[in-house]
């Protein structure tokens, strides 16, 4: 029992190790593919599959709190570029006729342009809720430029945009320090606020978070070094992920023409959020972002960038419309190896190529809904990474997989051949050959011709090998040749194929069988559906090589017996003898030639036991194996 239990665990290491081994390339490209993402190289793939999920989005309502006033190239082929600061100051106080509650003037007013610069400055001071804009922080030129000298600080806000590696607006800096190290909030969080403010609804910090910021309970999601698939990115600052409104015109767009000439409803301005900016082509006010199903994709004007910032912030506080948040760092990775485990796991099991390929699509299918859904109710986790772990795990793998076994094929092919011809010189030529120097060495006194008779025997043996061997690998698979005249049909049950083999040994060695006067023979139904074609071919060889070792070993045998039947819930197999052969019992422990250790092989193939035994006189080969169905 303790060497059953033995093999058992031994065959469970080996399935363990077996199982680590097939797992290293999947491991090696999980840890690949994460070590990219670490150091960035996976970014771009990323923003785009996040790009491309936002377009996928179903359409949102057109925003009606915000009306954006575009200076388009009528307006500036009718008034100039830049527009005269009269016509601004016309703008501003015919937009205030109708009462917003917040204006936001996005054009650079720094210094005097053209006419009616007085009365620009006269607006400026009288018109309380309007916000301007300023430059703090320098691009790779060192150009910034100054809010508009008559408005006062608490009425003008930064609109500097955050421009990803790739030319992409994915991020909106609401708040950072100038120049003067003075903190400074932006252009749309100015006017969220203003906005809010009507709303009952006020900025507040975040506890613990000196750049956090929130209104009543709703915080404003803070990008962070690492954040979503930005890796050691500049999060200085108060960032957010932009969640850009998904409609091809998502706010209402009036020109300066159109305000002038009163064309516009004043219900779209009454209690609204206005802002002025230039959507103009000439005027080169524009960002990328691919995030946008418009009319122009990939181009947007700035100020349809602030707008869409103002509109998140606002539609989160009123509307819990979600901001895009990510998961940590620590449960994104978990999330990329569990889909490459799941990789694994899929090109293990499956071996056909048009299988994998299916599976790995419908699997490939869901971690994209997944994303996509996740990304909807407001988180960004990890697809691209996810993906190709996915892929490369299932498909890729399940070709190394496929290669590895047609390779162990080949080499167990091989080895089929060599344990072949080794069975065919084994069974019979060398079977002879030990007969024959046994008599010599015996000082039997040998006639020549019997010599010659037992060379030639040896000699055409020999010759068989060949023919034999070839009919082994050629022949079907329930096929088996104990020599080249002797057939078994492996389909036959386990008791009849083992009788058929001791009646071909009996006659193959007639002269010395003939001789035994008593014969106890069993040959017993035994319980064999575990038993695979190869096992049966080994018992059949074993009792052959048992029966040839009493021919060989038990000299003046009078007495054979030979049970192959099921005993006490174990199948055995018997050949016990009363002849003269090893004297000691220590004889049979140190006996270990080709044939022991085959037979030994065999039981630990079938969880069983090979024994030699002392029979007083003679001896006993036997195996045994459980009925019952053996593990491995």
């Amino acid at each position: 029992m303790g060497d059953k239990v033995h093999i058992i665990f031994s065959k469970i290491r080996l399935g363990v190790f077996i199982r680590r081994l097939v797992t290293l390339p999947g491991m090696t490209a999980i840890t690949f593919i994460v070590l990219l993402r670490m150091v960035g190289s996976l970014q771009f793939l990323e923003w785009a599959a996040f790009d491309t999920f936002m377009r996928l989005r179903s359409e949102e309502k057109l925003d009606d709190r915000i009306l954006i006033v575009g200076i388009n190239e009528n307006d500036i082929r009718a008034k100039g570029h830049p527009i005269p600061d009269g016509d601004i100051a016309l703008l501003l106080n015919k937009l205030n006729t109708y009462q917003p509650v917040v204006v936001g003037l996005d054009v650079i007013r720094d210094l005097p342009r053209a006419s009616g610069h007085q009365e620009l400055i006269k607006t400026f001071r009288n018109t309380k809720n309007l916000i301007g804009v300023e430059k703090v922080l320098p691009d790779r030129s060192g150009y910034t430029f100054n809010p508009p000298p008559s408005l006062p600080p608490e009425q003008v806000g930064f609109s500097d945009a955050i421009i990803d590696i790739d030319g992409s607006q994915r991020r909106s800096l609401l708040g950072t320090s100038n120049q003067k190290q003075e903190w400074r909030l932006s252009f749309p969080l100015k006017l969220a606020e203003e906005y809010l403010k009507t709303k009952a609804v006020s900025l507040e910090n975040v506890e613990n978070d000196p750049y956090g910021m929130r209104f009543n309970s709703t915080k404003l999601i803070r990008v962070q070094t690492n954040y979503g698939s930005y890796i050691n990115t500049d999060a200085g600052g108060s960032q957010i992920l932009i969640n850009f409104r998904n409609h091809r015109k998502p706010f209402r767009i009036v020109s300066l023409e159109e305000i002038e000439n009163n064309k516009v409803n004043p219900d779209w301005i009454r209690g609204k959020i206005i802002l002025i900016g230039m959507t103009s082509p000439s005027a080169k006010d524009y960002v990328n972002s691919a995030a946008i199903n418009s009319e122009n994709p990939a181009l947007i004007y700035g100020v349809e960038v602030q707008a869409h910032v103002v509109s998140q912030i606002v539609s989160s506080v009123l509307d819990k419309r979600p901001m895009i948040n990510v998961w940590m760092d620590e449960w994104e990775y978990l999330w990329i190896i569990a889909w490459g485990f799941l990789g694994i796991s899929l090109g293990r099991i499956i071996r056909s190529p048009s299988k994998i390929i299916l599976y790995t699509v419908i699997a490939g299918y869901f971690l994209i809904t997944i994303c996509y859904g996740l990304l909807v109710i407001g988180w960004w986790v990890p697809l691209v990474p996810a993906l190709l772990a996915l892929i490369f795990n299932s498909i890729a793998l399940a070709a190394f997989y496929q290669y590895d076994e047609a390779l162990r094929a080949r080499v167990e092919e091989r080895q089929l051949v060599i344990d072949q011809t080794f069975d065919a010189i084994h069974s019979n030529p060398l079977q002879t050959l030990s007969l024959l120097l046994r008599e010599i060495q015996s000082d039997k006194d040998l006639e020549n011709q019997e010599v010659v008779n037992k060379l030639n025997q040896l000699n055409q043996e020999l010759r068989e090998v060949y023919d034999l061997v070839k009919r082994e690998a050629i022949t079907e698979l329930n096929s088996f040749y104990l020599r080249q005249s002797q057939k078994l049909d492996m389909q036959q049950p386990l008791h009849e194929l083992l009788h058929e083999v001791y009646e071909d040994v009996l006659k193959r060695d007639d002269s010395f069988f003939k001789n035994i006067k008593l014969k106890i023979l069993s040959f017993e139904s035994m319980d064999e559906q575990n038993l695979s074609i190869e096992h049966k071919r080994s018992l059949c060889r074993f009792l052959e090589e048992a029966l040839c070792n009493v021919r060989k070993y038990a000299q003046g045998t009078t007495k054979i017996e030979v049970i192959c039947a099921q005993e006490q819930g174990k199948n055995i197999i018997r050949v016990a003898d009363n002849g003269s052969g090893f004297t000691t019992i220590g004889n049979f422990s140190l006996h270990t030639g080709f044939g022991t250790r085959r037979a030994q092989n065999l039981a630990k193939q079938l969880g069983g036991k090979f024994e030699r035994l002392s029979n007083s006189p003679g001896a006993i080969c036997q195996l045994t194996w459980s009925a019952r169905k053996f593990w491995f």
